[in-house]
């Protein structure tokens, strides 16, 4: 069970203090001085049996300004609205303040899932705190104290139930990946898309690609937020739209730079948000900028969809602007074959989305992709290609010892995987399975799909070795007798 809480307040109530009990470590620096934390500091967090991330943030202050102060608090406001969960701090020793009840009406709106916590309420000094917290409409406050850890097991309890509810939606919403097949349905087709079920599309890439001017433009009207400045998608909003017919949930996400350049802790924020949209698609359209195609950072994109299990479409934006686009379009297949081999023959689209044109390719291709995420072989067929595949090329014999592939099964699909059974199969070089790899894509129409291919070693399979043979009484007299010669 994973989930994002974010803790936060006025400064100085306590919110690294509890941030550091929860992670376990001195992560945070921790001073009776206001103001100590200014970025989002997150750690992997345990509470009881649950297992999620903390978010430490700056303290809330009333600014609205380009300040410090105000900087800060907007990116606190961001953190609140990722998190899943928002932990309200408030000093019972101080009691509620106005700036409490201006933050709670904040938070009212910006997050479902609002715990309130009366922080340093050990002992009586914090009884009236606690009870003043009930004010605030945020639901039944709890009482810790998070530099002694009391209260602890009545924060679980109130936690518990919303993380299981997020723990239902996530896996209503998560895709069904690496799914086990057997023959018996080795022929079925994909399921088909249904409003229940959509297809669930993540559109990624480097800034100002155009991600979210694609997507309005698939769905037919302004819902997203477009512009000349890059960077103006934040965190990663999904809508629903019938694509031609076939209905999808569509990922937009924050244009993704080299790691080297994400210095602003809101775009970490954002990046990471995009990362789990990946995760939360079956199908990625990688958008390109014609103009400047296949950068490095285009590659480590393309390269962690196809990592992650997922099928994959590439798609060049702007086409209306290329002149010479015959040639342009060679350059980029080229390109493409050249770069990013693990994806070797995944669609390569060119599309404009802001004038349209393409936009049928690109729905085909997706479809495409999605049939072959989910394609399914029987063995009969697969050992039937693999004797195929190992008379024409047999495997090496390292050292002397001939490796040989007995038999071959498709175990798992979205995405196809297969287990291959040999002996020494530790010895089978990279090259030879990327040679299987490319001829399951050629012969089974796989192409671009990631294809998962282990080889599982079954030894020699001797059915004489180890076994200790009896040696029959006259054959051991005749051993025993000294030879006529001795």
């Amino acid at each position: 069970m994973s989930f994002t809480l974010a803790i936060v307040g006025r400064p100085n109530v306590g919110k690294s203090t509890l941030f550091n009990r929860l992670v376990g470590k001195k992560l945070a620096l921790v001073d009776d001085q206001p103001g100590v934390t200014r970025d989002l500091r997150e750690g992997e967090a345990r509470l009881g049996d649950l297992r999620f991330i903390a978010i430490d943030s700056a303290g809330l202050e009333d600014v609205t300004d380009d300040s410090l102060q105000g900087r800060m608090r907007r990116l606190t406001e961001r953190a609140v609205e990722m998190a899943d969960i928002c932990l309200f701090l408030i000093d019972a020793r101080a009691g509620v303040t106005a700036q409490d009840e201006v933050f709670a009406d904040i938070l009212r709106k910006k997050n479902a899932h609002v715990i309130v916590a009366a922080n340093k309420a050990e002992g009586n000094a914090g009884e009236a705190g606690f009870l003043e917290a009930y004010s605030l409409g945020l639901g039944e406050p709890v009482r810790i104290s998070a530099e002694h850890g009391e209260g602890l097991d009545e924060l679980y309890h109130i936690i518990r139930p919303h993380a299981a509810e997020l723990e239902a939606k996530a896996a209503l919403n998560a895709p069904e990946v690496d799914v086990a097949v057997s023959d018996d349905d080795a022929e079925d087709g994909p399921r088909k898309p249904t409003r229940e079920k959509p297809l669930q599309l993540a559109v990624i890439g480097r800034p100002n690609a155009g991600k979210s001017t694609l997507i309005n433009k698939i769905i037919g009207e302004e819902r997203l937020l477009t512009g000349p400045e890059a960077g103006i998608t934040r965190d990663a909003i999904s809508v629903s739209a019938d694509f031609m017919g076939t209905p999808m949930r569509i990922f937009d996400t924050a244009g993704m730079r080299k790691r080297a350049k994400v210095v602003d802790k809101l775009e970490k924020l954002s990046v990471s948000d995009g990362l789990r949209a990946v995760r939360f698609a079956e199908v990625v359209v990688v958008l390109l900028d014609v103009g400047i195609p296949f950068e490095q950072q285009d590659l480590r994109i393309a390269d962690f969809a196809e990592t992650e299990g997922r099928a994959v479409v590439v798609a060049a934006n702007k086409w209306d602007l290329e002149d010479d686009k015959t040639e342009k379009l060679k350059e980029m297949r080229e390109a493409f074959e050249r770069l990013l081999p693990q994806l070797k023959g995944a669609p390569l689209v060119t599309v404009s989305a802001k004038t349209g044109k393409g936009l049928d390719r690109l729905h085909a291709a997706i479809l495409k992709a999605y049939e072959v995420w989910n394609r399914r072989v029987t063995t009969a067929k697969l050992n039937q290609w693999l004797g195929a595949m190992t008379e024409a090329h047999p495997p090496p014999a390292p050292g002397g010892r001939r490796i040989k592939l007995r038999y071959m099964t498709q175990v798992k699909t979205r995405p196809p995987a297969f287990v291959v059974m040999c002996n020494h199969a530790d010895k089978l070089p990279d090259s030879y399975s990327r040679y299987l790899v490319n001829g399951l894509r050629a012969d089974f129409d796989m192409p671009g799909t990631p294809v998962r291919l282990t080889f599982r070693d079954q030894g020699d399979k001797n059915p004489f070795k180890d076994r200790k043979f009896h040696t029959p009484s006259r054959l051991r007299k005749h051993k025993d007798k000294p030879s006529r010669g001795g």
